[in-house]
């Protein structure tokens, strides 16, 4: 589905100043497009910075449009990994079906760009909200739009507050045992889509959940876990078509990064969008980590990762700081924390030390962060090791919560170059 190029290309206009960080004063004053032209490298930079890699990208979102077309499922990825209106063009444009929201604003920051399909993976009874997406979707009858309810409750509380002369698409949210939101039983379901059926405010548009809520490791039991999660879901949605719960066609979806693959093969066989064996349905997939990836935990649990795929994702984010105090032997002070960097799924992991300054001995781990320091052991090491002005390039994990801290993030050609260029300039909005 389509995206406004012309707001997304309007970002190379906008002036660039001390609000985004990491960026040189050489830069402020000046749009966007006037700092790219003139050719700057990352060693200009301030530290810390976070990067992106622009042939890791577009490797990443080949691969993963490639994988979903091969089985069978549509890809609606999850925005809120970047909040990123470039990064989401380049999803569309290769072949996306739309693209995934957890929050009503961040939808609303999409609709300002002119996102055409949207799929809200949560609940909706915020009254405001509700009222908004009512107007957007009048305003606009070309706008495809559905969220999740998981109780009989929300669908009598989003129908106190919808007029009835725009019906809002739902999908019956199924849940698991311990997991996060989500009806809890598959006979709950029913009864959630029967009170949509009933609602004048709302129709039934499908069944999903998420099952990365569910484990967090490809333990056999987690696998199993998963599966059993998969399995109910497109019972759901098979009981809810036998019984005509649906007005004309239907989506089932399911899916993070971490099991994108058990989703395939438990949900891909319910793809019929001709409706050749009943109600016409789509199989929608929102994987949304894959585009940047990382070093961390989904380098260890995605199936396209290395070495567990022959075309695997790669990480196209790194952090880069420098250190600023050399008080022990055995440690390093950098000038990267947690304002800057990612640690709720585990710590950066220094890689390399850029330039000839030092080097890193194998030993080499980050312990622990402040607000805007990173405690580099140096096992064994001796004072002369990485000395302070000394720039380390970290492996990162867990890409949500790394684009969160950044305004703009430079693009730079390679991350493993001797001295990476600098090829664009992504805004985020969170």
């Amino acid at each position: 589905m389509a995206i406004d190029e012309k707001a997304v290309a309007a970002l190379a206009d906008r002036t660039l100043g001390p609000e985004h960080k990491g960026l040189p004063p050489a830069a402020w004053g000046r749009t966007v497009r006037e700092y790219l032209d003139t050719a700057p490298h990352l060693d200009e930079f301030e530290t810390p910075v976070l990067t992106v890699d622009r042939a890791a990208v577009a490797a990443n979102v080949a691969v993963m449009a490639d994988w979903a077309a091969a089985a069978g499922v549509r890809l609606a990825p999850h925005g809120k990994t970047t909040m990123a209106p470039q990064l989401w063009a380049q999803q569309l444009a290769a072949g996306s079906w739309g693209i995934t929201f957890a929050t009503v604003w961040q939808v609303q920051v999409a609709r300002s760009f002119g996102v055409g399909r949207i799929v809200l993976a949560n609940a909706l009874v915020d009254p405001v909200g509700l009222r908004w997406v009512a107007e957007e979707l009048a305003r606009d009858p070309e706008f495809e739009f559905v969220c999740w309810v998981d109780s009989v409750e929300s669908v009598a509380l989003m129908d106190e507050h919808l007029s009835g002369d725009v019906r809002i698409r739902v999908i019956v949210e199924l849940g698991g045992p311990h997991g996060r939101t989500g009806a809890r039983t598959v006979e709950q379901g029913h009864a959630i889509a029967e009170a949509v059926g009933k609602s004048e405010g709302l129709t039934l548009a499908g069944v999903g959940g998420y099952e990365g809520a569910l484990a967090h490791d490809r333990t056999p039991d987690g696998i199993s876990g998963v599966r059993h999660y998969l399995d109910e879901i497109a019972r759901l949605h098979r009981e809810l078509a036998a019984t005509g719960r649906y007005p004309d066609r239907a989506i089932v979806t399911a899916g993070g990064s971490a099991y994108p693959d058990l989703v395939v093969e438990c949900l891909s066989g319910l793809a019929d969008e001709q409706g050749a064996q009943g109600v016409p349905t789509t199989v929608v997939l929102r994987s949304g980590a894959y585009i940047i990836h990382d070093d961390g935990f989904y380098a260890g649990i995605s199936p396209l990762a290395a070495p567990r795929s022959e075309r695997p994702l790669r990480s196209a984010m790194h952090g880069w700081a420098r250190t600023v105090s050399r008080p022990e032997a055995e440690l390093a002070l950098l000038d990267a924390g947690k304002r800057d960097l990612p640690f709720d799924e585990g710590l950066p992991v220094p890689q390399f030390v850029a330039g000839p300054e030092g080097s890193l001995n194998p030993g080499a781990h980050v312990s622990a962060l402040n607000d805007q320091h990173a405690y580099l052991r140096l096992p064994g090491g001796a004072p002369t090791d990485l000395p302070v002005g000394s720039v380390v390039r970290l492996g990162l994990s867990h890409p949500c919560t790394a684009f969160d801290k950044w305004r703009l993030i430079p693009v730079i050609d390679d991350a493993d170059a001797e001295r990476p260029r600098i090829v664009d300039l992504v805004h985020t909005f969170f």
